[in-house]
């Protein structure tokens, strides 16, 4: 793993929470996008070197909706940077980290991206994530 590439804060209305981040942070969002795959709306801010990713959910079958109706809003995961989202996560699995993808998909930011189960990281919900130009 390289650093923490950006930590993700699950809301419900993303206008709403770009204002309070943005006053918070001293700066605003720079980009916003949708991940349809994941029934997500997407805000990042810059903060020094990691990133802070706002998502709000675009339906009821998002993982962002079941999140908030049963812990609300708040810190969703922690991301991390790698080389290699497939190899790393191959390695991941023989060290006995459960995933929850079985190999990298296309996320926000140009990003590919899995997430390993909070049940083997002490119930952090944990993502990989590498450039998509890294792996192509």
């Amino acid at each position: 793993m390289q650093k923490i590439e950006h930590i993700g804060i699950a809301v419900k209305d993303i206008k709403e929470s770009n204002l309070l981040f943005a006053k918070l942070l001293n700066t605003q969002h720079y980009k916003m996008e949708g991940v349809t795959s994941e029934g997500v709306i997407t805000s990042f801010f810059q903060v020094g070197e990691i990133k802070i990713e706002l998502l709000q959910a675009t339906s009821e079958d998002s993982p962002i909706y079941k999140f908030i109706e049963t812990k609300g809003e708040g810190l969703h995961h922690i991301a991390f940077a790698v080389d290699d989202v497939n190899s790393e996560l191959k390695r991941l699995k023989s060290e006995g980290f459960e995933a929850i993808h079985q190999e990298g998909k296309d996320g926000a930011d140009g990003k590919i991206i899995a997430f390993l189960h909070p049940k083997s990281t002490n119930r952090v919900l944990t993502e990989i994530c590498s450039d998509k130009h890294a792996t192509e």
